[in-house]
């Protein structure tokens, strides 16, 4: 996966994304880290109003921290199905459910475990940007939503990168890591154009979209290294080597440090936030 500075130039820097380099560790740290996401997914759920007794679908729902929080609110009238193409992951979602919700490995192109029109709702939290076959994938929410159902998603724009990768950007740089930072620190983002564009194609109406920031807090590098490795399910720095993956750590923590304030380090984060409609009435 190391890709030279020339093949970098010609484009080739795709992120090659691998979800078999998830283990126990990284899982448990995402768990642990995970309050980052579940904050912004609870404004997320905010906007689609959630009601009482309503069917519901978490697409990429991790270890089932916003789940339960959205079991909650449907209550036992409701439903909520929580999916991840993570299994150690979903593992950790169904010990959380108990009786609130169900947990099963799937991903957001193949949703043919469920029936055409059968849920009120389905969002996915930071997740869209990892999903490889967009469209299909918008296609595949757009069947299982009922008539009037509403999407929502939140997701990484790679025109406006969160601040910790200009940072590993910065610090990869300076350590002569011949790594394209794409691959270093992956995401398969989309722009905001790009992402209200197809989901008015795959025939959703009334689609919104807006830009929020958020900014975290974390009390040391350990910490922000951790949610990297975790939120990436190993795929940081991963294809360089231990030697190379020091000097751009060191040099990263240098970088870290200058954003500490009294509260820790402080970091920005930028997501796009949008929500749709399955139309009442259309054409079958």
């Amino acid at each position: 996966m190391t890709l030279s500075a020339s093949a970098a130039l010609r484009g080739q820097t795709q992120p090659r994304i691998s979800a078999s380099l998830d283990s126990p560790e990284l899982a448990q740290a995402y768990d642990r880290f995970g309050m980052l996401q579940f904050e912004h997914g609870k404004q997320l759920v905010a906007l689609l109003h959630i009601a009482r007794g309503e069917s519901v679908l978490d697409i990429g729902a991790g270890t089932g921290r916003l789940t339960a929080y959205v079991a909650e609110i449907v209550g036992e009238d409701g439903r909520v199905v929580a999916i991840d193409p993570l299994p150690l992951r979903v593992d950790m979602a169904r010990a959380r459910a108990a009786r609130q919700f169900e947990a099963k490995v799937g991903c957001a192109e193949d949703l043919s475990a469920f029936g055409d029109g059968s849920f009120d709702a389905v969002y996915l939290n930071s997740v869209f940007h990892w999903v490889e076959d967009k469209p299909r994938a918008l296609d595949e929410i757009y069947r299982v939503l009922r008539p009037g159902g509403r999407f929502g998603v939140n997701c990484h724009d790679p025109a406006r990168p969160h601040e910790v990768r200009l940072l590993v950007r910065h610090a990869m740089i300076a350590a002569q890591v011949e790594l394209a930072p794409e691959v270093g620190y992956p995401s398969l983002g989309i722009s905001e154009a790009e992402l209200t564009e197809q989901i008015s194609a795959a025939g959703f109406i009334g689609a919104l979209s807006e830009q929020r920031t958020f900014v975290d807090t974390f009390p040391d590098v350990e910490a922000v290294l951790g949610w990297a490795s975790s939120s990436t399910f190993g795929n940081f720095l991963n294809g360089i080597s231990n030697t190379d993956r020091v000097r751009v750590v060191e040099v990263l923590g240098r970088l870290l440090e200058v954003k500490r304030s009294p509260g820790g380090i402080r970091l920005e984060r930028y997501l796009t936030f949008a929500t749709a409609r399955k139309p009442v009435q259309f054409l079958e």
